[in-house]
């Protein structure tokens, strides 16, 4: 699959270039913009895989820019476009925790591998948060049966392996699953 690229800048022979170095090898470029507010735009409509901000734009800067788009456009990877080196603006960029920051004059050379691994390194972000939102709810789910083998240990004076079996033949006779059915049992006993 093409990776789908914005390319937010205020300079259009700027953007013309890195236009043509994307085509050229391969990418979709699904929007050009500049200044900050329609590269915002641009990338809540068209919720790009990577957007180029450069950080020296009027209205709104690439640095305020990327900060929405972080928030509001999950997904997309930041790669910093800028004509400072100086280390207030890289730290800014780590600060922002974008993907990535170039220096211009950008040559295709280092602007494609930037890219690659900007893209990657969003793509196993992503990852990570699904993994980290998976486990959150197969903890939860974990205290819902924890709580509710402790209520029939309380109710039926059973122990802990006797209060799971209960729950396991209650989770296979109505076809719930463990979590449902402490759901349930917590939720009447609430009642």
């Amino acid at each position: 699959m093409t990776s789908r690229i914005a390319i937010v800048d205020d300079e259009p022979i700027t953007r013309l270039d890195i236009k043509e170095f994307l085509t050229d090898a391969g990418y979709s470029v699904v929007g050009e913009a500049g200044d900050g507010f329609d590269g915002v735009e641009l990338c809540r409509r068209e919720k790009p895989d990577l957007v180029i901000l450069d950080i020296k734009m009027p209205l709104l800067d690439g640095m305020q820019a990327a900060r929405t788009i972080r928030r509001e456009v999950p997904g997309c990877a930041i790669l910093l476009l800028t004509a400072y080196s100086s280390q207030e603006y890289i730290s800014k960029g780590v600060d922002l925790t974008v993907e990535g920051y170039l220096v211009k004059p950008v040559k295709e050379s280092s602007l494609v591998p930037m890219i690659e691994i900007a893209i990657a390194k969003m793509k196993e972000t992503k990852r990570l948060k699904e993994e980290k939102n998976q486990l959150e709810i197969k903890l939860e789910e974990r205290k819902l049966i924890d709580r509710a083998k402790g209520l029939l240990m309380k109710q039926y004076d059973l122990d802990e392996p006797g209060a799971y079996k209960q729950l396991r033949s209650l989770s296979m006779n109505k076809r719930c699953n463990l979590a449902e059915i402490a759901k349930i049992l917590l939720g009447a006993d609430n009642g």
